[in-house]
């Protein structure tokens, strides 16, 4: 292999910036797991409401296996954010349905929440603190250093956010229509069919972004190499006081 046929420091470090980039965005938004956890409900809820039209069996399926997933994680000693989140979104959907007598409105609870997310992913863009990376950088150990010492990646954090938020706003407008004007087995099909392509979209433009974003500052290093220093520095001065005669300076 010739000098030129070897991978450059550059290339290697580009590599290294998307497979760190890929580990955060999994880390994140739970990956596979996460991903089953947020489906599986809406999708049991509408499939036995396909069949039998029964409202409060359905709720109570869809709300028993939230359950079951969340059990599965605490067994495994796994991180239950996801499950939690998803127990909390169904258990407010059976609620709202149970409530109304409605079974579309097992559903508005996480359009509501849809709704909010986006409008607060380009709300905190066009305020300068995109969303995004309030999110990513503590994954990343950055956590606010991109807002003033990394201004390539704040924009490419920037572009994230706006990627998410629209992508979430024209979720919105095909959902809400439909919630008003079809009927609940072909509305909960089509919400169910489009929980996982927007987000892998979002998620697939992120991993872009960032990927060509500079590396992040990873500040808890910072932050120990500053204390490691401070040792150094502290011992060094009471080397210097003993071999000088004089009493250490005290820590």
């Amino acid at each position: 292999m010739t000098s030129l046929d070897k991978p450059t420091t550059t290339d290697q470090d580009a590599q290294a910036a998307k497979e760190v980039t890929e580990a955060a965005l999994f880390e994140a938004f739970g990956g596979l797991r996460g991903m089953v956890e947020t489906v599986l409900p809406g999708l049991l809820f509408v499939t036995i409401f396909t069949i039998n039209k029964d409202l409060h069996i359905s709720a109570i399926a869809a709300l028993a296996v939230s359950l079951v997933l969340v059990a599965v994680r605490l067994i495994r000693r796994d991180t239950v954010k996801h499950a939690f989140s998803g127990v909390f979104g169904v258990a407010f959907g059976v609620v709202f349905a149970m409530m109304t007598g409605n079974a579309k409105d097992f559903y508005l609870p996480g359009m509501l929440y849809t709704l909010g997310l986006a409008l607060a992913y380009i709300v905190t863009t066009i305020a300068g603190v995109p969303l995004i990376g309030l999110i990513l950088g503590p994954v990343f150990k950055e956590n606010l250093s991109w807002r003033t010492r990394n201004p390539g990646r704040k924009k490419a954090y920037a572009k994230a956010s706006w990627a998410w938020g629209l992508i979430l706003l024209a979720k919105c407008a095909i959902l809400f229509p439909m919630y008003w004007w079809a009927d609940t087995t072909k509305f909960g099909w089509v919400l169910v069919a489009l929980k996982i392509p927007p987000f892998l979209l979002a998620v697939y433009l992120t991993w872009m972004f960032l990927a060509k974003a500079p590396p992040p500052i990873d500040v808890f290093a910072e932050m120990e190499a500053e204390e490691r220093a401070e040792k150094e520095r502290a011992g060094k001065e009471r080397e210097a006081a003993a071999a000088a005669g004089q009493s250490p300076p005290e820590a």
